[in-house]
């Protein structure tokens, strides 16, 4: 009966996150989504600990343990959420995929240990353990070097070793040798073998990838601890886990595949690390003389213009120019100007990173357009402000086969009648390459604090 009424409740938490992906994908309905998602998981919570308690010779210990258990990971968990910034969430976001990851590892090992073989047979059973214990460790190592980069502990250009390519793949070969070995003897000399081997597979393969390729490493990470989470799920015999596994597993590769098309990257070679390479600054090419300008002569250029479209990128996020930069749409709005943004799917370290400021600042999600939404008015465009953007800005992607970012879709912000661009330096982006649009004759520099700029610009309007 108890555990007929958990299936029951891990069926309608299943239907919730159903819901609650659904409603994640519109801006209209995140909040929504969320909700859904909330609750799916307290259903799934109290029914998982109330199947444990019933199971267990001893109830209130177990529910002590679990108690305790939560208490700890929510403290810190709370905590955490309340401390972060959102320019950090991308690395938090990393690390909470490592711990999924060595969930997975750990369940793998407690349910090898255990001997049993969750209703399936003993062959089956091994390859689960096996399987759980690869893509988790690999979803370990990766996410910890994912959250290096994004934290700038350590370079966010790719690691070059010779022959990389050979290296994973002899990984992976060696991976499949130690799986056979494991089936056939039962050892867990193998698991502690591969389990190994796929830790340095995980830490090369992300370390392996450069930095303008990051966003897709998340959103693939994420994909794997989805995967990593469905095989623990068939380890200990949990169809909600399967399920919920399968689903965060699925739309992360999605969201990987639909990020890879729009900077025209192969999704295979991205997760190979075939785009790391090292790339040319651009130091040695004279572009010429950048123009700089102040927050007096931009808000008289604003004040002239009739439309403008606004880019942000990561710099905005830095600066926390999010509230002033709606402020500033909004009294330009007031003045019949005709504002909008242009989001690049990769702008920030997150997808979704600029979105989620912009909502947080109560711009209108109908002015809020992505890059094959706007790139086609941008040379009717009035002013581009381009504030904190930088690779998804560079005309290089487009103009220079040569350029590690060939080919990459980029906002075509140089095409408008003027362009002003917010920036601390002239220091490269993240992917470490030279932006010519710094040196266009129709592009000028306004260098400083982006919140700072915008307020200057607030106040001279």
């Amino acid at each position: 009966m108890t555990r007929n009424l958990v299936q029951a409740a891990y069926i309608v938490s299943a239907v919730l996150f159903v819901l609650s992906l659904a409603g994640l994908s519109k801006h209209e309905k995140a909040k929504e989504g969320n909700a859904f998602g909330v609750t799916g998981m307290v259903i799934a919570l109290a029914a998982t600990i109330w199947l444990a308690a019933s199971q267990s010779a001893n109830a209130l210990l177990t529910l002590l343990f679990v108690v305790v258990a939560m208490a700890v990971g929510g403290s810190i968990g709370l905590w955490r959420a309340r401390v972060v910034e959102m320019t950090q969430m991308p690395e938090l976001v990393a690390m909470l995929h490592s711990f999924v990851g060595l969930a997975a590892v750990l369940v793998g090992f407690n349910s090898y240990l255990e001997g049993g073989d969750a209703g399936t047979g003993v062959t089956i059973h091994l390859v689960e353990v096996f399987l759980g214990v690869f893509i988790g460790a690999v979803t370990f190592t990766g996410s910890i070097v994912a959250f290096l980069k994004l934290s700038a502990r350590i370079r966010s250009s790719p690691l070059m070793l010779p022959a990389r390519h050979w290296l994973n793949l002899a990984a992976l070969v060696v991976s499949a040798g130690l799986l056979a070995w494991f089936v056939a003897s039962h050892s867990v000399v193998p698991l502690l073998l591969m389990t190994v081997v796929a830790l340095a597979f995980g830490w090369h393969l992300v370390a392996s990838i450069g930095g303008g390729d990051m966003p897709v490493v998340v959103s693939m990470l994420n994909s794997y601890s989805g995967w990593a989470a469905a095989a623990a799920g068939f380890m200990l015999g949990n169809d909600l886990l399967i399920v919920t596994g399968a689903l965060v597993g699925s739309s992360g590769a999605i969201l990987s595949y639909i990020m890879c098309k729009a900077m025209n990257r192969s999704f295979v070679s991205v997760i190979a690390g075939g785009f790391g390479q090292e790339v040319s600054l651009g130091e040695d090419k004279d572009y010429g003389e950048h123009r700089e300008t102040n927050a007096a002569d931009v808000a008289e250029l604003l004040r002239d213009a009739s439309s403008v479209v606004i880019t942000p990128g990561y710099g905005m996020a830095v600066a926390q120019a999010q509230y002033p930069v709606a402020e500033l749409t909004s009294q330009l709005r007031k003045k019949g100007v005709d504002v909008r943004f242009g989001i690049h799917p990769v702008a920030g370290r997150l997808p979704g990173h600029m979105n989620v400021l912009l909502a947080e600042a109560k711009v209108p999600y109908d002015i809020v357009l992505e890059m094959d939404e706007i790139n086609g008015d941008l040379p009717g465009t009035d002013v581009v402000l381009v504030i904190g953007a930088n690779d998804t800005v560079n005309p290089s992607a487009a103009e220079d086969p040569g350029s590690p970012i060939a080919g990459m879709p980029v906002l075509e912000v140089w095409k408008a009648r003027n362009v002003v661009v917010f920036k601390r330096s002239m220091a490269t982006g993240y992917a470490g390459v030279q932006n010519p649009l710094f040196f266009k004759e129709n592009s000028q520099m306004l260098f400083g604090d982006a919140k700072e700029r915008v307020e200057d610009i607030i106040k001279a309007l």
